[in-house]
């Protein structure tokens, strides 16, 4: 089966200075690699259980799609955001050289967002165009599973068959109020997946017997050997 192509574009010099989006699955985080295989649980008088290392579905979700970069370090001190950048410049385009932009708490007006007396919606500056085969939209997300980052990035679906020679910006809101320190430049701030656009047909139905005899032996086999899902494949 041939790959499908995701392509990124940035403006002329600008690929040696701001970072480039990465496939996923080669930027999976620490605390994952670092994550115990097995633990004891106070609940079952210390008997051993597997941690999420051992659930593949979170695993994929992680490593799925391509990761956007913050574009320069970002300095947090007493509720403020600050960046020291020698950010590039194009003569013939007019873009913004700065590494976040903010929404008006008013364009939130309505949503069940909670934010601080004074504070915005920020917004992470994208430098990369995407690009994806015709009949393709791009899923744009918070990263998935990153409950360690201290902001949370508002989902969004683009339509970037027809959109992509312009340029996708990720708003977010500011989850840890009391982070203190400098958010890296290169820290995931959104996770792109490609989605097919078409019409699904939702189908209800209770299972027949085969179905239940199938459910049955998966359950029995997913107990009894954690690798099984990964060899079903």
């Amino acid at each position: 089966m041939p790959l499908m192509r995701f392509v990124v574009r940035c403006l002329p010099g600008f690929s040696s200075r701001v970072p480039a989006p990465v496939p996923a699955r080669s930027a999976l985080p620490d605390w994952l690699k670092s994550m115990p295989s097995a633990v004891p649980a106070d609940a079952l008088a210390g008997a051993e259980v597997r941690t999420l290392k051992h659930c593949p579905p979170l695993i994929d979700a992680l490593g799925t799609g391509v990761l956007f970069p913050l574009a320069a370090d970002l300095t947090v001190r007493g509720g403020q955001l600050s960046w020291d950048w020698d950010a590039p410049r194009h003569a013939e385009v007019g873009h913004t050289r700065s590494p976040i932009g903010l929404h008006l708490p008013e364009q939130a007006t309505g949503a069940p967002f909670r934010l601080p007396p004074g504070r915005f919606v920020i917004k992470f500056t994208n430098f990369w165009t995407v690009d994806v085969p015709e009949g393709w939209s791009v899923l744009f997300t918070h990263p998935l599973n990153r409950e360690d980052l201290p902001f949370r990035t508002l989902s969004g679906l683009v339509d970037c068959d027809r959109w992509r020679d312009g340029l996708v910006h990720f708003p977010a809101l500011w989850t840890d109020p009391d982070f203190e320190g400098v958010l890296p430049a290169g820290t995931p701030v959104a996770q792109a997946i490609p989605v097919r656009r078409e019409t699904l047909e939702l189908v209800v139905e209770e299972m027949d017997d085969g179905r239940l005899d199938a459910h049955r032996r998966i359950e029995e086999a997913l107990a009894a050997d954690p690798g099984v899902y990964r060899k079903g494949r």
